[in-house]
């Protein structure tokens, strides 16, 4: 499979008063890809399905964050999701930390399987 990249997105999601890692990146993901309405895939004369979603989430405590929900957030596509250390955690003296997610989706077609 030869995978070209065609675009990537940013996002950054919050989870202020929870300190929910995946409520956090999914917010990160809602945020990336709500940001654009570019479908690559029919650009390309390929079905939507055959988009490669290559999502690389970063948060302080990447084991909190449930894979399952974030690729079920997809519309579409066929997500492969990363989780790593990143984001921020903000203290708070009175309550639990505000958690920050970057999020990072790439956007690949199979060219050679798509022309």
């Amino acid at each position: 499979m030869a995978e070209t990249r065609l675009l990537t997105e940013l996002g950054l999601g919050t989870s202020l008063r929870r300190q929910d890692y995946t409520e956090a990146a999914l917010r990160g993901v809602r945020d990336a890809l709500w940001r654009n309405s570019i479908n690559l895939a029919e650009l390309f004369g390929a079905p939507r399905e055959a988009m490669i979603l290559d999502v690389e989430i970063g948060v302080a405590n990447p084991e909190a964050v449930d894979i399952e929900r974030i690729t079920a957030a997809f519309p579409y596509g066929r997500p492969r999701v990363r989780v790593v250390r990143g984001g921020l955690d903000v203290p708070r003296p009175d309550a639990a930390s505000n958690v920050i997610a970057n999020v990072a989706i790439s956007v690949s077609l199979d060219l050679e399987r798509t022309t």
